[in-house]
C-alpha cells in the first residue's frame, strides 16, 4: 500500500542529531543490533505485524551488513517484559523497536531498557510515560475513530442506536474511543447503547455481540473498531437472524473486509485504513537512522483514510497476510 507518512520528509533522517556519546545516541561507525519486540500472531492484524517485521529483518539485513535484527514475539505482557531483558543482557541490543502488548504494564520495562543506553522506538500501542521512549511511530488513531463516527452519523441520518466494541486497554484504544465519541457529541439523537472490550479478537467479539443482541432489541449499527472483531460480530448477527442492524464498521483495511466493501456486502459498506506495514516502516526508519548515528522525529504518524467501494481497489492486496 502506498502510504504517505506525515512527519517523514525526504530529508527527515538528515535532521537527526549526530553524536558520539550519551544515552540513546549511536556513532555512525558502530554496528547496530536492533531488537524487535512484538505480540504473537493471535489475530489477523498481529499476523500482519509479525509478517512485516520478519520481512523488514530480511530486507534490511541484506541491505546493511552492519545491521543485525532480532525479532521476538510474545503471547502476553509478562513474556514481552522478560524478552526485553534478554534482548539487552543476552543479545546486547543497542536499538529497540517495540509494539507493546499493553501500554501500562510495559512502560517500566521499556524505561529500564532506555536507561541502559538503548535507543527506543515505540510503535502503535503507546506507553503511559513517553519519557521511556525516543520515538513513536503509529497509524492515525484519531482518524481511526473519527472517520467511522462521521460515516455512521451520515449513514444513519443523525439518529439511531449504536453498540461499540473496543480493543485492548491501551493508549491507542483510548485515542480511538475519544475521537469516536467526540464526533458523536454533535449528534444527540445517536445513542451509544454500550461499549465493551473485545480484545481485537474474533471469538471475544462474537461473545460481546451475542450479549448485545440479547440485551438490546433494536440496534442500528455496530462500530467493531477492528476487522477481526467485525468478523465475530457478523457471525453473531448471522446466527441471531436479526434484520434491524444496517451497518457493521470494522477497521484496519484487512483484505477480507476490503473485498466485502468491493462486493457490496449487505452490512460492510466502508472501512478505514490502518495497515500493519507500519512496523516495517518503523524498523526501517530506526535501523537506517541508527546506522547513520541519527535520531527520528519524536512522533511519526501514518494517516488513516476512509475506504469505500469507489477507492477499495487501491487497498486490496489478496496476497498479503492481512
Amino acid at each position: 500500500m502506498k502510504q504517505v507518512i506525515r512527519a517523514v520528509s525526504a530529508g527527515m533522517l538528515a535532521l537527526g542529531i549526530l553524536g558520539t556519546t550519551g544515552v540513546g545516541v549511536a556513532r555512525a561507525d558502530e554496528k547496530v543490533t536492533l531488537g524487535v519486540a512484538i505480540p504473537t500472531a493471535d489475530h489477523g492484524f498481529t499476523g500482519g505485524i509479525v509478517w512485516w517485521a520478519n520481512k523488514a529483518k530480511s530486507d534490511l539485513e541484506k541491505a546493511h551488513p552492519d545491521l543485525k535484527v532480532i525479532v521476538k514475539t510474545a503471547a502476553g505482557a509478562p513474556e514481552q517484559a522478560n524478552q526485553l531483558q534478554d534482548l539487552v543482557t543476552v543479545n546486547k541490543i543497542n536499538a529497540l523497536v517495540i509494539f507493546p502488548f499493553e501500554s501500562a504494564s510495559l512502560t517500566q520495562p521499556v524505561a529500564q531498557v532506555k536507561k541502559k543506553g538503548v535507543y527506543v522506538t515505540v510503535v502503535d500501542r503507546g506507553l503511559t510515560d513517553t519519557s521511556a521512549q525516543d520515538a513513536y511511530v503509529a497509524g492515525d488513531n484519531t482518524a481511526f475513530g473519527k472517520i467511522p463516527a462521521e460515516y455512521l452519523a451520515k449513514a444513519l441520518d443523525g439518529k439511531g442506536d449504536i453498540v461499540a466494541l473496543r480493543g485492548i486497554p491501551t493508549t491507542l484504544d483510548n485515542e480511538r474511543w475519544a475521537a469516536f465519541t467526540g464526533v458523536l457529541k454533535a449528534y444527540p439523537n445517536i445513542r451509544i447503547l454500550d461499549a465493551k472490550y473485545a480484545n481485537w479478537n474474533r471469538d471475544d467479539a462474537f461473545k460481546v455481540m451475542q450479549d448485545y443482541l440479547t440485551r438490546f432489541k433494536h440496534i442500528d449499527a455496530v462500530w467493531a473498531a477492528d476487522d477481526d472483531m467485525a468478523v465475530g460480530v457478523l457471525k453473531a448477527i448471522d446466527q441471531s437472524k436479526r434484520s434491524d442492524i444496517k451497518i457493521v464498521f470494522g477497521g484496519a483495511g484487512s483484505k477480507g473486509m476490503v473485498k466485502n466493501v468491493m462486493d457490496s456486502a449487505p452490512l460492510i459498506k466502508a472501512d478505514v485504513s490502518y495497515s500493519p506495514k507500519f512496523i516495517y516502516d518503523a524498523i526501517k526508519l530506526t535501523a537506517e537512522a541508527r546506522l547513520k548515528g541519527d535520531k527520528l522525529p519524536p512522533t511519526t504518524i501514518i494517516p488513516s483514510v476512509l475506504i469505500t467501494k469507489e477507492n477499495a481497489q487501491q487497498f486490496y492486496f489478496p496476497d498479503s497476510p492481512f
